[in-house]
């Protein structure tokens, strides 16, 4: 059957009164049947015209008369204009388009960059080829513009976990900033000296289990402080609004996989003016956990909306962007940054709540956060969304948390302000083994031993996260050490993580 432009696909692009369908019909059918020209083709030189109609009115090409008609149409008060979609194409002139009739929509259609970008590895010892490889194609993007790997690196979805992915400053991509938007680190240390550990272990691990809930069923009663659910953002789209409810509840909870919040001791080993704290050895309680279901809705809804409109070779798929101009743009930009006050606020919830127990206020609070886009500018002054997937920013001002495993120490950094590393640096030791590789191959009785041996006491947890499945942190900080300064060194004691659950499964 011979193949027509339908009014309906026209209508996608651009508003149309019905006194020129049967014009605009004439003339795209006439480009596409007899002059042979592709529909794709045909739909862009409409999309063109009707940025400037004057301009193709009185020049002569194939499109003159119906220019004429819409130019004079628009004297004359007669409301003809390029929808969303069709405005959306001009912003990206490149982009071949194509007309998906299952979902409705223009899809732009993008090939990779020939000449990759130059992008700065730490400790490439350390990272496995796979992570490389998604690296690769994530600086072969049209609209990249400067990328990074930290050593903690390994594969993942569309960026590899510790990617660092500048864009143009209009281009955000869902899954470079990953399923678990703004998850991030938080630390409140005390008053308290390091052998209250040692004295009060049944005390701090029975508030411990009171005051954290994890995993999908992991929901909360009385709230210290529920005024992040009064923020005008949750009535911004429906998504949002009608994830609002099971966000309340489990505000104050954990995630699963390598979510955990512990108590160790810090020794801090620098005086910082950023860091404020006397060199010595302090009592802490150190989280790490995300935005729950409210972070994975949003995430997994705009990365397939941005896989829809934005199509790419099958090793960038993933890689699928969403521009700032759209809604739907705006829409994830919003979400995103909800997400990650969200995700804030769920720490403070767990530390207020066990301080409060203890009768305590912390002398410090540290926090900082991956999983992110964040709208920045290079060295040169260019403008651009930077993306750390399972990395963290490291700006000369930025205090930071670098978390080892559950026996191996975390480490309070401050960051360099590395400018060919993004300012970034790693957010974790980072797998050395994928999780069914640690399943299938660490006993419990040698993650026992390990863990007898470093002194930790673990509620929870399964062999995909024993000590065994990540890499040595001594080797990752010692990769980024142009990176980040060291201040203080945190051992975890006593650790509460999600009960074993092997139906659900983590990116990082």
């Amino acid at each position: 059957m011979e193949s027509y432009i339908t009014i309906e696909e026209i209508q996608l692009l651009i508003n149309i009164p019905e006194s020129l369908h049967e014009m605009f019909l004439r003339v795209a059918n006439g480009l596409h049947q007899r002059a042979k020209q592709p529909k794709e083709k045909v739909l862009q030189q409409l999309v063109r015209m009707m940025e400037n109609p004057k301009k193709y009115a009185f020049s002569k090409n194939k499109l003159t008369n119906l220019a004429k008609a819409v130019f004079e149409s628009r004297k004359n008060g007669v409301e003809i204009s390029l929808t969303e979609t069709g405005r959306e194409f001009l912003v990206n002139e490149e982009a071949v388009m194509t007309m998906d009739q299952d979902i409705g929509q223009i899809t732009k259609q993008f090939d990779l960059r020939e000449d990759k970008l130059h992008y700065a590895v730490y400790g490439k010892e350390h990272i496995e080829e796979g992570a490389l490889a998604q690296m690769e194609t994530a600086v072969s993007l049209p609209i990249s513009r400067a990328g990074a790997l930290m050593p903690d690196a390994h594969q993942g979805y569309g960026l590899p976990i510790g990617g660092v992915l500048a864009t143009e400053h209009d281009k955000v991509i869902p899954y470079a900033v990953g399923v678990d938007i703004a998850c991030r680190m938080c630390m409140s240390v005390f008053n308290l000296p390091a052998n209250y550990l040692k004295r009060e272990p049944h005390l701090l691990k029975k508030v411990l289990l009171e005051n954290t809930k994890f995993g999908m069923g992991g929901e909360t009663g009385r709230k210290y402080d529920d005024s992040v659910m009064d923020r005008p953002e949750w009535k911004a789209t429906k998504l949002i609004s009608s994830l609002k409810d099971k966000a309340y509840r489990q505000l104050g909870s954990s995630g699963t996989g390598n979510h955990f919040v512990e108590w160790g001791i810090v020794e801090v080993l620098e005086e910082d003016d950023l860091l404020d704290l006397p060199k010595g050895a302090y009592m802490a309680l150190l989280s790490h956990s995300g935005s729950r279901g409210l972070g994975a809705n949003i995430a997994n809804y705009y990365s397939k909306l941005a896989m829809q409109k934005t199509k790419l070779p099958k090793q960038a798929a993933h890689l699928a962007w969403l521009d700032l101009n759209t809604q739907e743009g705006q829409e994830y930009w919003i979400g995103m940054n909800l997400a990650g006050e969200y995700a804030s606020a769920n720490h403070h919830e767990i530390h207020y709540k066990i301080a409060k127990e203890l009768r305590e206020k912390p002398l410090k609070m540290i926090e900082n956060h991956h999983n992110f886009a964040w709208k920045e500018q290079l060295a040169d002054g260019t403008e651009v969304i930077v993306h750390r997937k399972g990395a963290t920013p490291a700006g000369i001002n930025d205090l930071g948390i670098i978390p080892g495993s559950m026996s191996q120490p975390g480490y309070i950094i401050r960051g360099k302000g590395n400018a060919e590393a993004l300012n970034s640096a790693s957010h974790g030791a980072g797998r050395l083994m994928s999780r069914s590789k640690a399943l299938s191959s660490v006993t419990q009785s040698q993650m026992n031993k390990v863990l007898e041996e470093a002194g930790i006491q673990l509620t929870g947890g399964d062999l995909d996260e024993s000590p065994m499945a990540y890499k040595n942190i001594e080797d990752v900080i010692a990769a980024q050490s142009e990176l980040v300064t060291v201040l203080a060194r945190f051992s975890p004691k006593i650790v509460r993580m999600a009960d074993a659950n092997r139906k659900e499964g983590r990116e990082d």
